[in-house]
């Protein structure tokens, strides 16, 4: 194909991989049941490189699909219009740090742990830390404005972007923000790429902003008799003002798949888990740590305790962050949800899930960041089974619309993709949608980038529950 050997003469025949295998490998990712070959895998060095990529896949109106490590839980780096996948795993340097200016200037493919290794290195703080972070990469969190545990604390990837360098689908290099705390300068170009999951273009600089490292840091766990009374925890710590770095939550199955998984000696008479950490002024950290375990004693809290040491606290983080790894081991296929809603409203959510599971015949489990309300139904089922699947997939429509009536959204984190385009007119009308649709077509009228994410393909069934 002459836009192969277009692709070829840019990047050298080595960064473009067109084997059945390396097809395959790129062929999906971590969502389940979309999965479509691309044409090619093609590995740039630089924002020129991607630029000339851009000018070759438009005038040969080929679909380019930017993937950062494939851990997308929408099918939003699933090349299911073919196309090329662009990787960065040439473009995974830290290229400055400004300590004056308390910002780091990076490459989209530089792991999310890697540079928060290196900042704490330096008595500085990368707050975002979503759970895949040892293998997920800056880019994708940008492109998907992914939050993490310390979400409920510090915000989410968006609030830590000052500035980036793009390429728009016509082939022009666009730069944003700059290392300011102030800038309204016209339209917030930065935010509308932020998000919007590579449909708007390529993402290849970006400039995030750091805070100073926290002083001390202490973590807490309390395990209650019943999913409401942990839910009802949460709710009170907020109410008394005080805004814990951390406030995880996991249900029974939940803490049986993790501990099969790690041993980690969790409780077998508790039905559900809160972790709890506060980083910050050492004095005050104590307190608030008191405060929160106090709270969980008078709401039912059977067991309590605190971590002494720093491989305690690792040890009582490694348990969340292995949820989805450990319920992934039970059955072949885990589809991971991440519907969230107001703080108010977390013990309603939760008993609703747990209803709509039973009423549904289909296993879930729950766990997520319970502080900012979003949470993470976890569906272990087997997508062979087809009947299974279609109660599966109405279950998490009847979950999607429980979210919204209680004043949520679809989706918290994990972004819409292709997987939850049918659900998105859900929370944002059809005003909203045709406003996006607007913004795409004058953007990248050839749908270039990343097509059939965002929006709902008019020939995909969906099981669809009536709203409202």
């Amino acid at each position: 194909m002459e836009w192969m050997d277009s692709l070829k003469k840019v990047v050298g025949s080595d960064h473009v991989r067109t084997s059945s295998a390396h097809l395959l490998a790129y062929s999906y990712d971590a969502t389940a049941g979309f999965q479509a070959m691309p044409d090619a895998v093609v590995s740039p060095g630089s924002t020129e490189e991607i630029r000339q990529i851009m000018e070759i896949c438009r005038e040969h109106q080929v679909p380019l699909v930017p993937r950062g490590s494939g851990t997308n839980l929408a099918a939003g780096t699933a090349p299911t219009s073919g196309g090329v996948v662009l990787l960065f795993n040439r473009m995974n340097r830290i290229l400055e740090l400004d300590e004056d200016n308390l910002c780091v200037r990076v490459q989209p493919g530089v792991l999310t742990l890697d540079l928060c290794d290196y900042v704490e290195g330096r008595g500085l703080f990368y707050p975002p830390d979503p759970s895949s972070m040892k293998i997920s990469t800056i880019g994708g969190n940008v492109s998907e404005n992914s939050g993490g545990l310390r979400g409920l604390k510090y915000g989410v990837t968006k609030d830590y972007v000052l500035g980036l360098t793009a390429v728009l689908p016509n082939g022009q290099v666009i730069k944003t923000g700059g290392k300011l705390a102030k800038d309204v300068a016209g339209y917030d170009l930065k935010a509308l790429l932020v998000g919007a999951e590579g449909t708007l273009g390529v993402i290849t600089e970006i400039l995030l902003k750091l805070i100073p490292k926290p002083e001390h840091q202490r973590t807490g766990i309390a395990y209650f008799q019943s999913l409401e009374a942990a839910a009802a925890t949460v709710s009170e710590i907020i109410s008394k003002r005080i805004i814990p770095a951390t406030l995880e939550f996991l249900d029974r199955g939940t803490m049986d798949a993790v501990e099969r998984f790690m041993d980690l000696g969790l409780p077998e008479e508790a039905e559900a888990m809160l972790l709890i950490e506060q980083d910050g002024e050492a004095g005050q950290v104590e307190r608030d740590l008191s405060a929160m375990i106090d709270i969980s004693v008078r709401n039912g809290a059977v067991i309590t305790a605190v971590a002494e040491t720093e491989e305690e606290a690792g040890q009582l983080k490694a348990g969340r962050r292995a949820a989805l790894s450990a319920l992934a081991r039970k059955r072949p296929t885990t589809i991971l949800e991440d519907a969230t809603v107001p703080r108010s409203e977390i013990a309603n959510m939760v008993r609703k899930i747990r209803e709509i599971a039973e009423r549904n015949q289909v296993e879930i489990h729950t766990f997520g960041h319970a502080g900012d309300g979003n949470l993470h139904p976890t569906c272990l089922t087997d997508i062979r089974d087809n009947e299974e699947m279609v109660r599966v997939e109405r279950a998490f429509a009847e979950i999607f619309e429980a979210a919204i009536d209680l004043g949520g959204t679809i989706t918290g984190e994990h972004g819409v993709g292709e997987m939850k385009s049918p659900y998105l007119q859900w929370k944002i009308g059809d005003e909203g949608i045709e406003l996006m649709k607007t913004i795409k077509q004058a953007i990248d009228p050839l749908n270039i980038c990343n097509p059939g994410k965002m929006f709902a393909k008019a020939n995909k069934p969906r099981v669809v529950v009536a709203h409202g």
